[in-house]
């Protein structure tokens, strides 16, 4: 099932899902199944499988010369997804990046995507290489997350990019695309970055799930502007329970995001990362209550790889 169709046979109930990473190239996928199995009880209707784009490294040959090679760490989002759909019988949602790929290439994962029948595509632009410092599109890759959805969106047409294909079969992929609260860090104002999110539904997404965020009145802020704007598809709130104290300066920087000041209190006075964790737990807890109460149709909630913390607040919940 497409995840608008697990939205709408919810009837208004808040459903529980999760992100996932791939493991690390040389990992056991073992790992990860322990990961899920313990937020099974909570019976997620989808998981989303981030994807991690490739990595320049720099190795030193004996004669000293350096040579440029391309790595990806978390390699396998397209079987990772098959994998977990069949080990737990669940629906998985794969993130689909524009950067690393070229359309011709993002056409034919789609079409892996569409005969393993995977239903739904979360569709990002994705970060810059660490290296660049800023977004590179591949030569004939797309440059923005729009243009990604416009991909998908043609598929589901039958519109391939080999124009003289006869008998195509059309797709029928939910798009999901992101959202965020607090702004994408490139937008020049939050007013931008609204227009920006009404073109991506305009062109095809079917749905909106946000950055993570800690302030429920940024999202009701949020959510309200979407809405005046004419966006009218689902929005699902992404949350995470902060686990230790480094994650006070880590999560700003990596995410471009705020921190309110009570729990940067809370947890700057906690003595170890396990009373951290306990700070941060209960603060999900409550954002999560009260988004509930709010009549959100999904609480997504960020793993990166760590499943006890989500599983203590889903108890208490779900």
């Amino acid at each position: 099932m497409k995840v608008t169709d697990h939205l709408a046979k919810a009837d208004g109930k808040t459903l529980f899902s999760f992100e996932v990473l791939p493991p690390k190239k040389g990992e056991n996928i073992r790992t990860l199944f322990s990961n899920i199995e313990p937020l099974m009880e909570f019976k997620p209707p989808f998981i989303d499988v981030t994807y991690h784009r490739e990595e320049y490294v720099y190795r030193q040959h004996p004669n000293g010369l350096l040579e440029k090679k391309t790595v990806r760490r978390r390699p396998g989002t397209v079987g990772i997804c098959a994998a977990i759909k069949n080990r737990f019988d669940v629906d998985t949602v794969p993130h689909l990046i524009c950067g690393g790929f070229t359309k011709e290439e993002t056409e034919n994962a789609l079409i892996d995507l569409h005969f393993l029948g995977i239903d739904s595509v979360l569709a990002l632009r994705g970060d810059p290489i660490k290296s660049d410092g800023v977004f590179k599109a591949e030569p004939d890759g797309h440059a923005y997350a729009c243009d990604l959805i416009g991909q998908l969106a043609d598929l589901n047409k039958g519109e391939y990019l080999d124009e003289a294909q006869d008998d195509t079969w059309a797709t029928d992929f939910c798009i999901g695309t992101a959202g965020y609260p607090e702004k994408h860090f490139e937008a020049p104002n939050s007013g931008a970055d609204i227009r920006y999110l009404k073109h991506k539904v305009d062109r095809g997404a079917d749905y909106i799930v946000t950055q993570m965020f800690f302030d429920n009145e940024q999202f009701f802020d949020y959510e309200r502007r979407c809405r005046e704007a004419g966006i009218t598809v689902p929005i699902i709130p992404g949350l995470k329970p902060l686990t230790t104290k480094a994650q006070l300066t880590m999560l700003p920087r990596t995410f471009f995001l705020n921190l309110p000041e009570a729990l940067v209190e809370a947890v700057s006075q906690c003595r170890d990362n396990e009373a951290a964790r306990v700070v941060g737990i209960e603060w999900c807890l409550n954002q999560s209550r009260e988004l509930m109460a709010h009549g959100v149709p999904c609480l997504h909630y960020y793993s990166m790889g760590k499943a006890e913390s989500i599983r203590k607040v889903a108890k208490e919940l779900f």
